[in-house]
């Protein structure tokens, strides 16, 4: 098979482009946005850097694929959700466990914690993740207004601030995991459960 042939190849080409996103992935947890060169990222990908410019033109551009991964993932959290039998709050309380779980994550959540920080320093990434931001509170705020939801004639205001405060809820415990190593999944949902409810719930 010859170069043109893989490159036209789509189940090969997007093999190959998961391939340097984990690689990349794995390069920014360890050594940061700046301390990973793209020769670092090739010897993680076994691939050298001429072939992963053949499908990223950039660090910027690999970033930016990582992003519309973590997309791809939260559309598949909301399908869920959408697809859950039973009562709206019901559903999205069980669904604060698989949340929790993905936000303790060490790994994930360094990857994330490091995008955010280039994004500070960083138009391209900034504008990148808050794009995926405002697709995620789109996604949430569709779902609240479905009929079954208890906040769904919330003005419109108030129910962007409750997802904000839900967002930040699950994406600080990033920070958390970070700074105190030992916290606890369970009791976190113990925790966290309740002011869950009380957000879904008109007061």
């Amino acid at each position: 098979m010859n170069t043109k042939t893989r490159r036209q190849d789509p189940l090969l080409a997007q093999s190959r482009r998961l391939q340097v996103l984990d690689a990349a992935s794995d390069c920014f947890r360890r050594r940061g946005y700046h301390g990973a060169g793209m020769a670092e990222i090739s010897k993680t990908a076994g691939m050298s850097p001429g072939h992963i410019y053949n499908y990223f033109d950039s660090k910027d551009a690999i970033i930016d694929a990582i992003i519309a991964r973590d997309m791809e993932e939260m559309f598949s959290v909301f399908d869920g959700f959408l697809q859950a039998e039973g009562p709206l709050l019901d559903v999205m309380l069980d669904g604060c466990e698989n949340g929790v779980d993905k936000h303790l994550d060490v790994e994930k959540g360094a990857l994330k914690l490091e995008m955010i920080s280039e994004a500070a320093r960083n138009d391209k990434v900034a504008v990148s993740l808050q794009a995926s931001d405002v697709e995620a509170r789109r996604l949430m705020k569709q779902l609240l207004r479905r009929d079954g939801s208890l906040v769904r004639d919330l003005p419109e205001a108030e129910l962007d601030s409750r997802i904000s405060v839900m967002f930040a809820l699950f994406g600080g415990l990033m920070i958390r995991r970070v700074l105190n190593p030992q916290l606890d999944r369970d009791t976190v949902l113990i925790a966290l459960k309740p002011v869950i409810r009380t957000l879904l719930t008109p007061f």
